[in-house]
């Protein structure tokens, strides 16, 4: 296997004798380079290929912020990271869009390493390249157009609310995911496991919400025309569905708070790479489309047909690109197929699979069984197959309480 180029830049020599140091034992699986600042790096990638770009903050001439959205222009399909101990927030608000994952220095070599480990691990997921460019090219999520409407209206509003920003968010899968990308991340300093979108604006705070949103532009909407006949609506309203019914299975497993919430964050997210798919490749999304309906399995094989891939493994491979928990992407890139990952006992991965099958059981409305649509093999493996009929009925109880029209 080709080894990963990496390519680090810093204006402080020490900084890159450092790096070249902690990495060098990584020498066997990784190319690095280095550069001292914005013009000797985007130089470099001139001439020669590299996956990662680690680039500090404040530089001269040229800033991190400013590197990264040329590499983003010119090299799309790069991942594009901070590694800085600047805490400017305007500076930092600049490099939201074009960052995939913001590192704060001190950074030990376990957090650099495990990263960049993590990414070498990623190029195996999506062999198609020009599909790798549109994923690491994204900076959000299209957005259903009447919520985001009302996300820029309250904002704008004299009388504009935290808890009325973190309802709207709430209900949209984009406006979601981006949200928990910088919350769970170094780029506000709130490093901590937060699932809960509501929550997340919390701790942003109104004023950093309203500078992403009206200056940065972190959300995106579309017309529903241009997203090849996939419902946004009907989406949102599985996916709630879905993390709603995670939740509450990990919650009957007794499970860890922090797998509970992974469990609900996952399902509210599995399906995004649906998004993905339809809004940038709407031509070929129609295929799918029209494969699927009708279809009355669990899994329809019309997108790996088209795309060569799955939509579980594009929204994964945003989701760890953007630095979400290993368990969350694991997830979202399995709930079709869970066998495909060996645990001991219960993960997320585990209530995402039985809510998502149980979500299209109970929806169905045509009688179909359970078996149709959960992995009852897997569930077998871990001992939890006598688990799925109440997990079935606690599901039922709750799916009465999401809208059929959101």
């Amino acid at each position: 296997m080709e080894k990963l180029k990496v390519l680090f830049v810093d204006d402080e020599p020490n900084i890159l004798a450092g790096l070249k140091r902690m990495l060098y034992p990584l020498r066997q699986e990784f190319h690095t380079a280095f550069a001292g600042g914005g013009a000797e790096a985007l130089e470099l990638l001139s001439r020669e290929p590299f996956q990662v770009v680690v680039s500090d903050m404040r530089m001269p001439g040229m800033n991190g912020a400013e590197l990264l959205g040329e590499v983003q222009k010119r090299h799309p399909d790069i991942i594009r990271i901070i590694l800085s101990g600047h805490s400017d927030r305007e500076m930092i608000l600049r490099s939201v869009r074009s960052a995939h994952q913001y590192l704060a220095k001190p950074c030990d070599a376990a957090t650099l390493k495990a990263t960049i480990h993590r990414i070498a691990a990623l190029q195996q997921v999506l062999a198609d390249a020009a599909l790798r460019r549109v994923v690491a090219g994204l900076e959000t999520l299209p957005s259903l157009p009447d919520l985001y409407m009302e996300i820029m209206e309250e904002l704008r509003s004299e009388h504009a609310s935290v808890k009325r920003v973190g309802e709207i968010i709430s209900r949209d899968v984009g406006m979601t995911a981006k949200i928990l990308q910088l919350v769970n991340s170094a780029f506000f300093g709130h490093i901590r496991h937060v699932s809960s979108p509501a929550h997340a604006v919390e701790l942003l705070g109104l004023e950093i919400i309203k500078s992403l949103v009206l200056s940065v532009q972190i959300f995106s909407q579309f017309h529903p025309s241009r997203l090849a006949g996939l419902s946004l609506a009907r989406l949102w309203q599985h996916s709630l569905g879905v993390g709603m019914c995670a939740r509450a299975i990990a919650l009957a497993a007794r499970q860890t708070q922090e797998v509970v919430d992974d469990a609900f964050l996952g399902g509210i997210l599995h399906d995004a790479g649906k998004l993905i798919l339809a809004a940038n490749f709407p031509d070929k999304y129609r295929q799918v489309v029209t494969a699927e309906e009708g279809a009355a399995a669990a899994f329809c094989p019309a997108e790996e047909q088209v795309f060569g891939v799955t939509h579980a493994a594009v929204g994964a491979y945003l989701f760890s690109l953007w630095g979400f928990p290993h368990a969350l992407v694991e997830a979202v890139a399995f709930h079709h197929e869970p066998d495909r990952e060996v645990h001991p006992g219960f993960a997320p991965l585990t209530a995402v699979h039985v809510a998502d099958g149980l979500e299209k059981c109970l929806r169905q409305e045509d009688g179909s069984a359970p078996e149709s649509w959960v992995n009852l093999e897997y569930l077998n493996s871990l001992g939890l197959v006598g688990n799925l009929e109440a997990w079935q009925q606690k599901c039922r109880r709750l799916l009465e309480d999401v809208p059929d029209d959101l």
